[in-house]
């Protein structure tokens, strides 16, 4: 079982898009993100996302891409701050799905289905980039792809 974790695309500041829409950068990078998750025919069945403008915008240009199976759609509990526990049984039933948002969520999500503490964290999050999860006996990290390295 897999999932891919994506934090949202570089945004415009609050104060110059109150709806924080992603930045002409932030766009570019989602892009060349997907298009090499795509070379890599990642098998994405699904994509949900917070619901909040630049994460639905990431969604899209992923899902332009990656042409999951099932259409994109908002979800509840996926904000910046949200209870990561939900979440945690709800993956059971999400094989190949992708999650878009935000930190501290994705970050503390990971880190609590990897080590069972998520306040512990164990991966650093890109705007735009993706992470793999999968579940053998326990969650691992799989891959990732990020838009810089360093």
């Amino acid at each position: 079982m897999q999932i891919y974790l994506v934090q949202h695309g570089k945004s415009r500041p609050k104060d110059q898009d109150p709806d924080q829409s992603l930045s002409p950068e932030g766009e570019k990078e989602v892009r060349r993100i997907a298009e090499t998750a795509g070379d890599y025919r990642v098998p994405v069945q699904g994509i949900l996302h917070s619901g909040k403008k630049r994460a639905e915008q990431t969604a899209r240009i992923m899902s332009g891409t990656l042409n999951p199976a099932i259409s994109i759609e908002a979800a509840q509990g996926l904000g910046p701050l949200d209870d990561v526990q939900a979440w945690k049984d709800k993956l059971e039933e999400l094989n190949h799905f992708m999650l878009v948002g935000h930190l501290p969520f994705m970050q503390r999500l990971a880190s609590l289905l990897v080590n069972g503490d998520q306040d512990n964290q164990v991966i650093k999050f890109q705007n735009g980039g993706i992470i793999c999860l999968e579940k053998e006996q326990g969650w691992h990290i799989k891959w990732t792809l990020m838009p810089s390295i360093d």
